[in-house]
């Protein structure tokens, strides 16, 4: 007989009353929360925020985004190089505004790294206004631009998830 199975037949008189146990019998018990006191994770705080709001728990910092203005910058070789900077303002929900100045490419630079950020995101991330090669600098199409972009970050920064976002924090304040 196999040895692992039967230890009567063994010639050494101390084995042969040690029965052999496979080692898939074996059972080994890991420590668990109960039986190790030291070990515990820190308990959940829940936090009240119906009567006063904090900073520090709420990730909504601004109130709204309006974009009243662009400038057109040329580049060396006339009409090649060209783009336009928006003037964006963020009202503060305290108080106060700041001015970013960024190009449309940023807008889309910040809207991909959002949509790989948040796969599920689905259509609480906005679409950009659309591209027009031959009207980039038309009146009529920088207004509309003007528009979906002010729609872009509005609804970004009044998004508590997107909001609290270190993307959108570095587009803002880098």
């Amino acid at each position: 007989m196999d040895q692992q199975c039967s230890a009567s037949h063994s010639t050494d008189p101390t084995q042969a009353s040690l029965p052999v146990v496979p080692p898939y019998w074996q059972h080994r018990r890991f420590e668990s929360y109960s039986s190790v006191g030291h070990l515990r994770p820190a308990p959940i705080s829940l936090e009240d925020n119906t009567e006063h709001r904090s900073d520090r728990s709420s990730p909504l910092w601004a109130r709204a985004v309006s974009i009243h203005d662009h400038v057109l910058v040329s580049g060396t070789i006339p009409s090649v190089g060209d783009y336009t900077v928006w003037n964006c303002q963020i009202e503060m929900l305290h108080g106060g505004s700041m001015i970013i100045r960024k190009r449309y490419s940023e807008f889309e630079d910040l809207r991909s790294k959002l949509a790989t950020t948040f796969p599920n995101a689905g259509q609480a991330l906005p679409p950009l206004p659309p591209k027009n090669a031959f009207h980039r600098f038309k009146p009529s199409f920088l207004e509309q631009r003007r528009v979906g972009l002010a729609y872009f970050l509005n609804c970004l920064l009044l998004n508590p998830e997107f909001a609290a976002a270190p993307i959108l924090k570095d587009f803002i304040f880098d």
